[in-house]
């Protein structure tokens, strides 16, 4: 591992924005971080830290940094995107977009493929031995809410096509449509109380923020600074004067979340955060020209998705084991409880290594040769498979591994979805979309980060 890193850190092209790559480290890091912190878990349950002391709530002003990822996703899929273009031999555009789905995929559904069979087969385990109560049970419907993220982060991937097209075309235009859909959901919503709008903002408001990453690869974020006042000051009267909440992280209880789904108010907390992340760009670049520090990015972000993916497993596993030591789990919040985190999170840290250890080849992608050149059909075919896998991930995130023998169920989009059918869409999927992928006549190559 050491010098296959300190290999592909040396080979790292003059050309190439090292900064993209920390933002992404940076941003799952902090994700990770913040659900390490944010769980409050006593013996008759899970807590949010935030709801005990809402006076922290505006942390998450700074620590909600899901917005930067999307932000960065859209950079790294317009340059991989047009690379495709650039290399295609003679045939239908379609094929091109299978590829680059194939090729952005691989990277998401491998290690997540893995995450699930291994947890839906432990699932199973525990629950035809008697098991599933407790903080077990807990375990088992909390493991998989991350996955929303990466659900989410399959449309941006598939809708990138059409919206780079739309970009090159308006420009920031593109990015006042997207946004000003995000502001008609909202309206609708708060003032008529449509029913069921709000959900369109799923897509709005995120794909609003990956059209940034559009932006910025064409060098057209030009003032840094008036994006993040304007996102911050807007985002600020929002929360002061209108429905949304202070917290940009979603609460329990609470009758209207900035995330789940997302508003208007977290819309321009994203655009502080690029603004603001803009701004540290140079400072940046110069200390990611130190070879060990790029080093250490470019072995991060060999494992970062692993990590995000297993990082609940970690942190449950230290709970548990506390809890089986008989160690007392003192209230949230209190000094015992703050004295005690570093400890969680150092063998929260020390176990998601460990998992990680086990579960990082399944981030490198494998490479596959093409197949004719020109092979039709392969886009849609890859889209239903792409469109598939957003469902069953979504679903998966949503219904968890509890209550596999009882059939549980949670509603997607109204439908009711179990655990064994979001698994079969999210597999079906991605086999349809290596299918396309691999007749596609294109030669992905390395993703283009």
């Amino acid at each position: 591992m050491g010098s296959s890193v300190r290999e592909l850190a040396g080979a790292t092209p003059a050309t190439r924005d090292r900064y993209v790559d920390l933002l992404r480290v940076a941003s799952l890091g902090a994700v990770v971080l913040g659900h390490w912190l944010m769980a409050a878990v006593t013996p008759d349950g899970v807590g949010n830290l935030l709801a005990v002391v809402p006076a922290l709530q505006p942390l998450t002003w700074l620590l909600q940094v899901m917005p930067v990822f999307f932000f960065v996703g859209g950079f790294s899929h317009a340059l991989s995107y047009r690379s495709l273009l650039r290399k295609r031999p003679e045939g239908p555009e379609d094929s091109v977009y299978s590829a680059f789905l194939r090729a952005r995929l691989q990277r998401l559904l491998r290690p997540t493929t893995v995450f699930v069979l291994v947890w839906g087969a432990a699932a199973l385990l525990v629950q035809l031995l008697g098991g599933g109560g407790g903080l077990t049970g807990v375990t088992l419907r909390m493991v998989t809410q991350p996955l929303w993220f990466i659900g989410i982060y399959l449309a941006m991937v598939a809708f990138t096509p059409p919206l780079l097209k739309l970009h090159e075309r308006y420009g920031w235009g593109a990015f006042a449509g997207l946004a000003g859909a995000a502001v008609a959901v909202d309206v609708l919503r708060f003032a008529a109380a449509v029913p069921y709008v709000e959900f369109l903002n799923f897509a709005f408001v995120w794909l609003a923020v990956h059209q940034l990453g559009f932006l910025r690869a064409d060098g057209r974020i030009r003032r840094p600074a008036l994006l993040a006042g304007a996102g911050l000051v807007t985002a600020g009267a929002l929360v002061a004067f209108g429905p949304y909440p202070l917290s940009m992280v979603g609460m329990p209880g609470e009758k209207v979340s900035n995330m789940a789904p997302p508003t208007l108010a977290l819309l321009c907390h994203g655009l502080w955060l690029v603004g603001a992340v803009e701004l540290l760009r140079a400072p940046a670049a110069r200390l990611l020209e130190r070879p060990r520090v790029w080093r250490t990015v470019v072995a991060a972000n060999g494992v970062a998705m692993t990590a995000f993916l297993w990082h609940l497993t970690a942190m449950f596993g230290v709970y548990g084991a506390m809890l089986a030591l008989d160690v007392e789990l003192p209230a949230p919040a209190s000094a015992a409880w703050w004295a005690q985190v570093p400890l969680r999170i150092a063998l929260a840290a020390a176990l998601t290594a460990g998992l990680v250890a086990a579960f990082r080849t399944f981030e490198r992608p494998v490479s596959a040769p093409p197949g004719a050149a020109g092979a039709t059909g392969a886009g849609p075919l890859a889209a239903l498979g792409a469109t598939l896998c957003l469902l069953g991930v979504l679903g998966l995130s949503m219904v968890g591994f509890g209550g596999l023998l009882d059939g549980r169920t949670a509603l997607l989009i109204a439908i009711p979805v179990s655990a064994p059918a979001a698994v079969a869409m999210t597999l079906g999927g991605w086999l349809l979309v290596e299918r396309a992928g691999r007749g596609a006549g294109v030669r992905a190559g390395r993703p283009a980060r």
